[in-house]
């Protein structure tokens, strides 16, 4: 068998939903020299960046930036605000809800969990029911994942606030947007959420190595009674030293460059212009995998992630093998199903730094690995996605014109 050169020409297609491709622009900034992390060109920066993702969360609220992956954010929201043995309610839509799931166990609370098939959304149904049969309000948490990066399903949080009062119960309400900040509309404020939870190495267009809390007012004064032990992710303290413009303990500086920079790009794009290029991604993908005669992850057209495209490959068929395929012959590396569909599917990326001829390439190379692998699939999709973006670039023309 014939094997591509051990140093392939061109650049390596990065098509996994996180972490995604950096702009130069992004890695330029982050090579910059390290400066004094107490000194006033930091203090400048800091006020910076958390001014700018105030506007990408769509708060007034305070916001938390700490030098970890999501997981940190995740435990950071969890440790500031409940206490040993509390009751917190989840919703199993795929594997980084589980995760999330066990970190809270661990952490010692008491996890109720709505169960899931994996392709869709948290239902409010079932949230308002469990809320409402909790007449003494032990639960004091409900914790759900916006974009679940396993498996191409976007939760409907609106709905989902309003099923929480429609309960009339007291609980914070904490959502993980790590695949879906900066990438798909999300409003911390308007939603009423307590506390989201971010990351940078996805929409936000940064390696890993960032994360984010934004905290509402009932969520910081929850924090001023809860009992779980909490050191470096501590709320309080970090945002009484961030008020001056630094951190307890020594940032990421370098990375910090790199949010300002990115900050300042989806700052001029603009963020609903962000949304609809998403969207407008996500559809040509999606139009590709019918076009190809296989199956999407999410079965509910309204839940669609406009990050990445969960794709079912037929039964007999490994997911993994033709992930291997695409990766030796393209140098391209497409996400692998997790948890519960491992082997069973594989993700496509089309998030953050990301254009058309990136998604014309990507599909090209995912058509001609179906190929390979012997997938039974109808030829056509990447041209399928061509067509849908060829007309929907035609039609922004005419109405610019």
């Amino acid at each position: 068998m014939l094997l591509l050169d051990s140093h392939p020409s061109g650049r390596h297609f990065l098509q996994i939903p996180g972490p995604t491709n950096v702009p130069d622009r992004v890695l330029r900034a982050i090579d910059q020299a390290t400066i004094d992390h107490r000194g006033p060109e930091f203090a400048a920066l800091t006020k910076a960046v958390i001014a700018g993702m105030k506007k990408v969360f769509k708060t007034d609220a305070d916001v938390v930036i700490y030098s970890a992956s999501g997981t940190g954010a995740w435990e950071a929201a969890l440790v500031n605000t409940l206490s040993q043995g509390d009751r917190v309610l989840m919703a199993e839509t795929g594997h980084f809800a589980a995760l999330w799931k066990r970190l809270a166990e661990r952490l010692g609370l008491s996890v109720t969990l709505l169960p899931g098939d994996w392709r869709h959304g948290v239902s409010a149904v079932d949230i308002e029911a469990a809320l409402r049969a909790d007449a003494q309000h032990s639960i004091k948490a409900v914790c759900v994942v916006h974009n679940e990066t396993s498996t191409g399903v976007t939760s409907r949080i609106p709905e989902l606030r309003a099923a929480i009062d429609r309960a009339g119960h007291p609980a914070l309400f904490m959502v993980d947007t790590i695949s879906s900040l900066a990438s798909i509309d999300y409003r911390h404020d308007e939603w009423r959420v307590d506390v989201t939870v971010g990351g940078s190495q996805k929409g936000l267009m940064l390696p890993p190595g960032l994360s984010f809390n934004a905290i509402s007012a009932k969520a910081l004064a929850a924090s001023k009674k809860a009992k779980l032990p909490r050191s470096y992710w501590d709320w309080n303290e970090m945002l009484s030293i961030n008020a001056s413009g630094y951190f307890p303990y020594t940032p990421a500086t370098n990375l910090l460059y790199g949010l300002h920079e990115a900050l300042d790009m989806l700052e001029s794009e603009g963020l609903d212009r962000v949304f609809a290029r998403h969207s407008r991604l996500a559809e040509a993908t999606r139009r590709a995998v019918r076009a190809w005669g296989l199956e999407i992850l999410c079965a509910e057209p309204a839940e669609y992630s406009s990050t990445l495209t969960g794709v079912v490959l037929p039964a007999g068929h490994n997911a993994d093998t033709f992930r291997k395929i695409v990766l030796d012959r393209f140098d391209m590396s497409l996400g692998q199903g997790l948890g519960k569909v491992a082997g069973k599917i594989f993700r496509i990326g089309h998030l953050g730094y990301f254009n058309d001829l990136m998604l014309c390439g990507t599909l090209a190379g995912v058509e001609m690995g179906l190929g390979l692998a012997a997938v039974p699939h109808r030829k056509g999709g990447a041209q399928a996605a061509m067509d849908y973006l060829a007309e929907t670039a035609a039609a922004e023309l005419a109405r610019a014109a």
